[in-house]
């Protein structure tokens, strides 16, 4: 299992991308992205047109366990912030949640490849909601952290390695 953490717009789906792909086809792209508005629906269609078609893309807002549970090729989980997102907004169970991927992942055979911001870098959000999430996504990212094999920051496009090695396969 490989974490990609990183700010907005740092190369990470590309990054974790080309992991994925380093292995033979096919593989699985697990959507958390929702098109809200236009703007959203154009970025998910350009990500999609990116991967090509050796890529089986399945939507999971807020279904991302179950996904993982059912599909047993390598998969990508694009991303884990929006997933987290999703969840709060809807009045998850948030611990739980987050115990119920960490059973999945370790119940995992086919190789994972995670991605999700890393929010913790910047100012303290103004409101209780956005402190709430800031604090959850670094408890997720923490403990995605502690059972990843290898851990990746990417900044301005490039790999930093935090855990691991670059030239591990996952």
């Amino acid at each position: 299992m490989t974490l990609v953490l990183g700010g907005a717009r740092s190369g990470k789906s590309r990054y974790a991308e080309s992991l994925i792909t380093a292995g033979k086809p096919p593989w699985t792209y697990i959507a958390t992205a929702e098109p809200g508005d236009e703007e959203m629906a154009a970025r998910i269609k350009a990500h999609r047109q990116r991967r090509g078609s050796c890529w089986r893309t399945i939507e999971a807002p807020r279904e991302v366990v179950t996904v993982l549970v059912e599909e047993r090729t390598p998969a990508l989980i694009d991303c884990l912030t929006l997933w987290l997102s999703n969840l709060v907004l809807a009045d998850a169970d948030i611990d739980q949640e987050i115990k119920r991927l960490e059973q999945a992942l370790l119940a995992r055979e086919a190789d994972v490849v995670l991605v999700a911001n890393e929010v913790g870098l910047g100012i303290v959000p103004e409101y209780p909601l956005g402190r709430q999430f800031r604090d959850w996504q670094g408890v997720l990212n923490q403990r995605m952290a502690a059972q990843a094999d290898r851990v990746v920051l990417m900044v301005a496009g490039l790999p930093l390695v935090v855990k691991g090695s670059l030239e591990a396969r996952q």
